[in-house]
């Protein structure tokens, strides 16, 4: 496994783009305004006004809001075609403690400029500043919106250290879920790994929710970090580097997009 250092740009490995690119040419029709907002030239409401304003041709024929576009169809705004798509970033890195999760330029320590990836790239979900651990980063914004839907139930696994030590009602309790915010968390997989550590899985993602779940039953977080996003493994990648995802990863990741593109 090749790991890259932060600020260490390198390509992708070649069967990835042709693995993408073959991807994206069988996907099933799509909305004209995904199509337009995934060139990167707009967003969809701006794609949406586009339309309306019958600026936007399809095969020559004036695009409509619900305007179905296949692979291979002529997409052309003001009479120009649309730009081609970047090639897909999809990245895992092993957050240290003490980087933001956010793609503000201005926030010292934002993950953004910690990978320095020469792409536009953004986290998909986020980890706390004083968390680490796993977390996946991509310039596919479809890809982002599929894997953070809740009502998914996608897995995420964090072994967390405690102080005081865990007890057997604390594990329960965590289990069955714990009332954060005026709400009851979602029953969780909870077990013990040490004295003073546990493994949870959760299948939902509400802000600092582990340190705050802890905290509402009288523990206090000394160190959590997230191991598992889903299928894909935080393994030995060693704290500060990031990975290409591989093509056993990468490939249920667009399973999850396509299932999304039919509904």
């Amino acid at each position: 496994m090749h790991y890259h250092s932060a600020h260490i740009i390198d390509r992708a490995p070649s069967w990835c783009d042709d693995f993408l690119a073959d991807a994206r040419h069988n996907r099933r029709p799509v909305r004209l305004n995904k199509h337009i907002s995934e060139s990167g030239v707009c967003s969809r409401r701006e794609a949406d006004a586009w339309i309306a304003a019958g600026r936007v041709t399809v095969n020559g024929v004036p695009g409509a809001l619900g305007t179905q576009v296949k692979p291979g169809d002529a997409v052309r705004v003001d009479g120009r075609p649309l730009p081609a798509r970047g090639k897909g970033v999809y990245i895992a890195l092993h957050k240290p403690r003490g980087i933001t999760s956010t793609t503000e330029r201005g926030v010292a320590g934002n993950v953004v400029n910690f990978v320095g990836h020469r792409e536009r790239i953004f986290p998909i979900g986020r980890l706390d500043k004083d968390s680490e651990g796993l977390i996946l980063l991509t310039n596919d914004g479809d890809i982002v919106n599929e894997v953070l839907r809740e009502e998914h139930g996608h897995e995420k696994e964090y072994l967390v250290t405690v102080e005081p030590d865990v007890t057997d009602s604390f594990l329960a309790m965590m289990g069955k879920g714990v009332r954060i915010g005026g709400e009851k968390t979602r029953p969780a997989k909870v077990t013990r790994v040490a004295a003073n550590r546990f493994r949870i899985v959760l299948t939902q993602g509400r802000n600092r929710q582990i340190r705050r779940m802890c905290s509402a039953l009288g523990w206090r977080v000394k160190r959590l970090v997230r191991v598992r996003i889903m299928h894909i493994r935080l393994g030995d990648l060693p704290a500060g580097r990031w990975r290409d995802l591989s093509e056993a990863e990468l490939k249920p990741l667009l399973a999850i997009l396509a299932h999304g593109e039919k509904r």
